[in-house]
């Protein structure tokens, strides 16, 4: 597969693109709108300038050239949700251009995805649909968005996964949007075609419109490659058009032919100046970003000893990043705590949006008792889901509950002993060469103890009496 995105991000400004509505999401349809936004006869668009910062924000943030010199272009379709029946974009000249961002995969390998382009656009209306018919909200027509095209260097749903996580959390870092994705503050067009392997030529694309989250983007991109892959083999020919991602059924399916860009039909739009942008300016903006996932990222592979993995997942979010910091400082195991927060943590935390309620200091101390010996895996999780729920000292709260680990050489001989006995099956399997079975071994006496053996040494011990007999 040969994928490219374009993922469509909403600025936090206070008010829209071209004019002075606010841009607050859930408001009651139709109340943050006015004829500038509308497109109404007479009216003229007046650019809202902090849009151009953040947009040169991100485009820093992405490595992206920036232009001294763009313009805004008129971008004509006539949909129902486009009241003026063009769209305030930019064809040619892009205020970014010629970026790039780099993935790390589970084995630490890097891979760099080119960004073409960032450019300034507005977004149109909303179409809600009834039982009685189709209705329009025009509060978001003129909220301000960039949109962010890349090369198509993607070959797998994993990586355009990554990928849309990395450029979310440069967006997220740089203040430019909250990219709540189930707001709709980003959303992403897949376009994808196949080939051949050994091929170079790329094959007919199609699109896939407005996906809103992760996983949904994952199974679009997993689903359409196995649909063009199996019409191709059958001989049938892909039309390029745009189609329609089902979350329920898990497919797509088409909705119209898909344009090119000289259907747009694109002119300068003849109301606005052209953007023009300094580069003291530029300079001014770059000195407000704050240090990104990857500066952050190679710190801590070289100062606390994480895989780049663990680092770049631990980087996606601000919040996330700064909680570990803040951890790590209480702890001489900061890659335990690494571990606690993208599994229990995170696990608890479901939703990309939901708030980590649990202390830094309290995690560090955690993961100080698992360092130490106090805590095995089992009683770690059972303190961070009682952390969740509310502050408490985590030595006290092992004592008081009796989760701490036990390491007492004569308890832990004991229960390997009864496990043995018990399991005369295993024991015979593991002779015979099948070393899994010392597993379940293991399992046995684990719960003779209540969960509360360390693992590490009570293994040690069930392989030493299984070899000495």
């Amino acid at each position: 597969m040969v994928i490219g995105l374009e993922v469509h991000i909403e600025l936090k400004t206070a008010t829209k693109i071209f004019c002075s509505c606010p841009t607050a999401f859930g408001a009651e349809p139709n109340t943050q709108c006015c004829p500038v936004c509308t497109g109404m006869p007479g009216t003229l668009p007046v650019l809202n300038g902090q849009v151009v910062r953040y947009a040169v924000r991100m485009g820093l943030a992405t490595g992206c050239a920036i232009a001294h010199r763009s313009k805004l272009d008129r971008k004509n379709y006539f949909y129902p949700d486009l009241p003026k029946a063009y769209q305030i974009s930019q064809y040619d000249l892009p205020l970014c251009r010629d970026g790039h961002l780099d993935i790390t995969d589970e084995s630490g390998e890097t891979k760099r995805i080119g960004i073409t382009r960032i450019h300034i656009e507005e977004d149109a209306g909303k179409l809600v649909h009834t039982d009685e018919g189709t209705l329009i909200d025009c509060n978001r027509c003129g909220v301000p968005l960039i949109e962010v095209v890349s090369e198509p260097d993607i070959r797998s749903a994993r990586e355009a996964k990554a990928y849309l996580q990395k450029l979310r959390a440069a967006a997220l870092y740089t203040g430019i949007s909250d990219c709540r994705m189930n707001e709709g503050s980003m959303r992403c067009d897949v376009n994808l075609s196949v080939r051949r392997r050994g091929e170079t030529a790329l094959g007919v694309r199609t699109e896939m419109k407005n996906l809103a989250g992760f996983q949904y983007v994952v199974k679009a991109i997993e689903y359409e490659f196995a649909r063009q892959v199996k019409a191709i083999e059958a001989g049938e020919a892909i039309v390029q058009e745009t189609r329609r991602f089902d979350p329920s059924s898990g497919k797509t399916y088409s909705m119209r032919g898909k344009e090119d860009a000289e259907d747009y039909r694109y002119f300068p739009d003849p109301d606005l100046v052209p953007v023009e942008v300094s580069e003291a300016l530029i300079e001014e903006i770059r000195a407000e970003i704050p240090p990104l996932p990857d500066e952050r990222k190679a710190a801590y592979t070289e100062k606390y000893g994480l895989s780049p993995y663990a680092a770049e997942q631990i980087c996606m979010t601000r919040e996330l990043a700064d909680c570990f910091e803040a951890a790590a400082v209480c702890t001489d195991y900061p890659v335990l705590a690494a571990n606690l927060l993208l599994g229990d943590v995170l696990r608890l935390a479901g939703a990309e949006e939901t708030p980590i309620p649990i202390a830094p200091k309290r995690l560090g101390e955690v993961a100080q008792m698992l360092g130490e010996g106090k805590l095995n895996s089992g009683g770690g999780r059972r303190l961070i889901e009682a952390l969740w729920e509310r502050d408490l000292d985590p030595a006290a709260y092992a004592q008081a509950e009796g989760i701490g680990q036990i390491s007492d050489e004569k308890a832990l001989s004991a229960w390997a002993a009864e496990a043995l006995a018990e399991c005369p099956g295993a024991a015979a399997d593991y002779r015979r060469g099948k070393t899994a079975a010392c597993q379940a071994l293991i399992g046995r006496a684990m719960k003779k103890s209540g969960g509360r053996a360390n693992p590490v040494r009570l293994g040690e011990l069930i392989e030493a009496a299984l070899q000495e007999e």
